[in-house]
């Protein structure tokens, strides 16, 4: 398959990012922000009724190889709901055994000290809806890591309506931006003809994941930001994502 093209953005277009709010996301998901000039945490969209999402668990290094945390969540409503409308499950001691799994497998790591306390901050954070947990983990995250918090946006605060693509061009319209930051996956669903009939620019992502050293045998990218910052610390995260920065 060939790799999606996009249209040349407007000079100093005002370049928008859409993402769901995702539960302490990898190094792709902050290069996003920091490529953005908006960045609007889709939160008013519906949530996986089965299906495994990015939004309640990720990705981290258990005994040097990758294994799932999970953020559990009710599950027992009828009907869809809304990502916004997501309650955490507070039923078990989740938080207390993921802050006990991370310092497990991360201790020995070179900036374990410097991190695990920001860690603890967010996944201790005392809130029943996933959208807010995870908004104020990632702006947590994305604060240490010296990007700026005050371009993230709400979906659910816009006054937008729409599907798929017409609801990403609204929402782009809503915010006064002219330049769309697609990731590399949306080519496969994304209606890219409408960015240009609606006079959006567009762009992709394009974003290749840094290879560090890792308490593994090997290297192991896509996991959770929480891996870099325990490797590399919060100034050299932020050095890797500004090394990959479209400014």
């Amino acid at each position: 398959m060939s790799e999606p093209t996009a249209q040349r953005p407007p000079i100093a277009a005002r370049t928008v990012a859409i993402h769901q709010p995702n539960f302490l996301p990898w190094l792709g998901y902050f290069d996003k922000i920091a490529r953005a000039d908006i960045f609007v945490l889709l939160d008013d969209v519906q949530f996986p009724k089965k299906s495994g999402t990015w939004m309640n668990r990720v990705k981290l290094l258990v005994s040097g190889e990758p294994a799932w945390v999970t953020v559990p969540i009710v599950r027992a409503y009828h009907g869809l709901r809304r990502i916004d409308e997501m309650q955490i499950d507070e039923s078990r001691p989740w938080r207390r055994k993921l802050l006990a799994t991370i310092e497990q497998n991360y201790r020995r790591a070179p900036h374990f000290d410097e991190t695990m306390p920001l860690i603890t901050e967010v996944v201790m954070h005392e809130t029943s809806g996933l959208a807010d947990y995870n908004e104020v983990g990632i702006r947590r995250v994305a604060a240490a890591v010296g990007l700026d918090v005050s371009k993230l946006v709400r979906a659910s605060t816009l006054d937008v309506s729409g599907a798929a693509t017409d609801l990403l061009i609204e929402i782009i319209r809503a915010v006064g931006g002219d330049c769309y930051l697609a990731g590399a996956g949306a080519a496969g669903y994304q209606e890219d003809e409408k960015f240009e009939l609606s006079g959006v620019g567009l762009r992709y992502q394009d974003f290749e994941h840094p290879t560090y050293p890792q308490l593994a045998d090997r290297p192991h990218h896509g996991l959770s930001i929480v891996d870099a910052l325990m490797h590399c610390g919060a100034e050299r995260t932020a050095r890797l994502l500004s090394s990959h920065s479209l400014r």
